[in-house]
């Protein structure tokens, strides 16, 4: 996948959990890594009143998407983790990453 069809797919992604289609976000995610990727990571769970896609890079065989976002519990600071299944990209993993007044 090039950087920029990935930078579109992520692009999409954040577009769901900004909207707060989480179905849509979930579907985007390794379905057999749910619900463990959220153990211990900070995420948006409800309105986002900002947000800024910071980076989206690859890594190996990976792509890297990180996102801050504001929300009303604080900011947050979110890197997914990218991996090709069946063909198609998922996001596999979740992490926090410092964010200026990351609650994470």
């Amino acid at each position: 996948m090039s950087a920029e069809d990935f930078r579109t797919l992520y692009e999409r992604h954040v577009g769901y959990v900004v909207s707060g289609n989480m179905k849509a976000a979930l579907a985007d995610m390794v379905q057999e890594n749910i619900p463990a990727v959220f153990d211990g990571v900070s995420v948006p769970r409800g309105a986002v009143n900002a947000f800024e896609i910071k980076d989206v890079r690859a890594e190996g065989d990976r792509q890297i998407g990180e996102t801050v976002y504001d929300t009303p519990e604080g900011v947050i600071g979110l890197r997914s983790i990218w991996e090709l299944h069946d063909g198609q990209w998922k996001a596999a993993a979740l992490e926090n990453f410092p964010a200026a007044g990351a609650t994470a």
